[in-house]
């Protein structure tokens, strides 16, 4: 990601109701698990990373840039930085790793699987979030430095492929996949700018609707995905 988009998500991210809303399925998702050491890949400004550690993790942030590893260690934040394709940690020594809008960066998407892999311990998991269905593609993909939208199949592949096993496969952001769609048709660039707070709230409120709805098979504009080493 370039060091544009990242001081706009850094100064965006705690209000957005799309960083907020995601934060939110994160946190839920931690909340399964039994703290213990996390990694937290493609981290930028380490956003995500403080959650991990406001939920008890021992976490570390890495992000190929080295603007957004400062970011993050501003923030007190333990961070790295690192490739995801070869990330400098030791084989079989994390609990959890997040890769969150991360893959889609990535030409090589399966090396970056792969060393999720290898550096989870047996029983670990990862917590892998990509944006879906090329035919939302649009000006913003490109202007984010996106390589790729995702189906669910070709999602599970690369995770497989990697040795993991698929637990858990969702959809997100399913009720505002019209809009989005309408949107994205007309958009001219990176769809990362502030809105007018009741539009924010507004927005928010619907995502947060969602959660109580029996949506998560439908299309949406974001796959997560819950997988876990075996052995």
């Amino acid at each position: 990601m370039r060091t544009q988009e990242i001081r706009r998500m850094t100064a965006l991210e705690d209000g957005h109701w799309w960083y907020r809303e995601r934060r939110a399925v994160l946190r839920a998702e931690l909340r399964r698990l039994r703290p213990g050491r996390a990694l937290d890949i493609g981290a930028g400004g380490g956003g995500n990373t403080r959650v991990l550690v406001e939920e008890g993790w021992d976490a570390t942030a890495t992000d190929c840039s080295g603007f957004a590893v400062e970011v993050a260690r501003d923030r007190g934040l333990r961070a790295v930085q690192a490739d995801a394709r070869d990330l400098p940690i030791e084989s079989g020594s994390v609990d959890l790793v997040t890769a969150l809008d991360v893959l889609e960066h990535i030409e090589e998407d399966y090396l970056a699987t792969e060393q999720i892999a290898r550096v989870l311990r047996p029983g670990g998991r990862a917590l892998i979030a990509v944006p879906c269905d090329m035919s939302l593609w649009s000006a913003h993909d490109e202007a984010v430095g996106h390589v790729r939208r995702y189906c669910r199949d070709s999602l599970t592949g690369v995770v497989e492929k990697a040795g993991l096993r698929v637990e858990r496969l969702w959809s997100w952001n399913v009720l505002l996949r019209p809009l989005v769609a309408r949107r994205r048709r007309s958009s001219m660039g990176s769809d990362l700018e502030r809105v007018h707070p009741l539009i924010n709230a507004g927005l928010s409120a619907v995502v947060m609707l969602e959660r109580r709805l029996p949506v998560r098979s439908l299309r949406g504009v974001t796959l997560f995905l819950c997988a876990r080493r075996e052995s």
